[in-house]
């Protein structure tokens, strides 16, 4: 075991406000894997890339899109939570980090509208928003969800929530971020309903409360129950600060344990800092994070834009964040935790990757679909490869992905 210093605030544990407890401040965010099966249950993959990620010592990993309903699916190769039928994997899954020391947590999602053509039969949305024209080839008009369909999606998250509990997960995260279902109920720009599920920021955040409150209802007081919700959309008519903010401390006092700090869609991509404080301080969100910690002391996580294991320890001791997130970096660097746990930089930096085609590289697509590459390397026992070229990695993707939709669709047929 490494020598890890204690005066490292990496190192120190944390206790959450169910009591339960995280090893160190370090934490593995979620990523895009899409390691599944094509009719969506967990391999054996899952359960060797996880025990990789967690030899490093790493004190919380997050899943990346475990998905409620085989029927909306984000992409080709989620794994789908919606019975017991895996529980024998999803116990393997769980103890691959449980039974090294770390906390492993279940990002339980919705993908709502955000769902390319032809995946799925059809997707809903809180209202029949279209995507912008430049994203419309790619996505199709959802329609707009029932209140029947609402009800049972509440429910499909609460039970999803209680088979990971069941299987020895140590918890779980709502994805309410990144222009999925919960976080296009919270947006005015993709909410537009005049019922109940809408119009005002307490109705748009009603569907999230409920799913919250439903899971709580099915796992207990003392599961963990964390969040990743957007600072803001950074879109126009979307969801702002102000109303993240309002919806925090709505989810504090409901008695969420973490709120992991994020932001943007889709269709504007995760904003990247623009001022030279921001920049210098590394963590992308961290002044908004400084305005959460003013309002409530629910632990932060933020993720992204963390470069060294200064910048990670300034975080900390500001008193804005509780927890440091880490995520491409451990596409390419499984090992760095056993680095920045001793304060020394990864020897490997987080890059933008382009492809030389203007479209695709300013949506920001490769920043999922490249890294989901080396994910799949690490996944089968191989190295990333740091420098590889994105517009290989995109005709690679591409073809995965095609290939991925038609026998999910096929599958599903049968």
């Amino acid at each position: 075991m490494a020598d890890y210093s204690p005066t490292n605030m990496l190192n120190q544990a944390l206790r959450l406000p169910n009591g339960q407890s995280i090893r160190n401040r370090l934490a593995k965010a979620a990523t895009s894997e899409t390691l599944a099966t094509y009719d969506n249950h967990p391999r054996s993959a899952l359960v060797q890339l996880y025990r990789r990620w967690t030899s490093s010592g790493i004190g919380l990993i997050i899943t990346g899109n475990v998905m409620i309903d085989r029927r909306a699916l984000g992409e080709p190769g989620n794994v789908v939570i919606e019975d017991e039928a895996d529980l024998p994997m999803l116990e393997q899954w769980a103890s691959a980090a449980t039974s090294q020391g770390a906390s492993i947590w279940v990002q339980l999602n919705h993908p709502g509208k955000q769902s390319t053509k032809g995946l799925n039969a059809s997707n809903i949305a809180p209202s029949a928003v279209p995507f912008s024209p430049e994203m419309a080839a790619m996505f199709e008009t959802p329609r707009e969800a029932t209140v029947t369909e609402i009800h049972e999606i509440i429910h499909r998250f609460g039970r999803s929530a209680a088979i990971c509990k069941k299987a020895g997960f140590s918890g779980v995260q709502i994805h309410a971020a990144h222009g999925y279902l919960i976080n296009q109920f919270l947006s005015p720009h993709h909410n537009q309903r005049t019922d109940e599920w809408g119009g005002t920021i307490e109705k748009r955040r009603r569907f999230l409360l409920a799913v919250y409150a439903e899971i709580r209802q099915q796992v207990g007081p003392d599961f963990p129950v964390g969040i990743k919700l957007n600072s803001a959309d950074f879109q126009h008519g979307g969801f702002t600060e102000d109303e993240s903010l309002q919806t925090i401390q709505a989810l504090a006092d409901a008695g969420i344990d973490m709120v992991e700090i994020s932001g943007g869609t889709y269709e504007t991509g995760v904003a990247q800092p623009k001022k030279a404080s921001t920049l210098a301080r590394e963590a992308y969100f961290i002044d908004f994070a400084e305005k959460v910690r003013a309002a409530v002391q629910v632990p932060l996580m933020v993720t992204g834009g963390f470069r060294s294991a200064a910048g990670m320890e300034a975080a900390l001791r500001s008193g804005a964040v509780d927890v440091v997130g880490i995520a491409r970096l451990m596409a390419i660097d499984p090992d760095a935790p056993a680095s920045l746990l001793k304060g020394v930089d990864s020897k490997q930096q987080v890059r933008p990757i382009k492809t030389g085609i203007n479209l695709i590289d300013r949506l920001g697509l490769m920043e999922v679909l490249w890294y989901t590459l080396q994910v799949r390397r690490i996944a089968a026992g191989g190295q990333p490869r740091p420098h590889e070229s994105g517009l290989w990695a995109l005709v690679k993707s591409i073809a995965l992905n095609g290939w991925g939709a038609f026998r999910t669709r096929r599958l599903r047929a049968r």
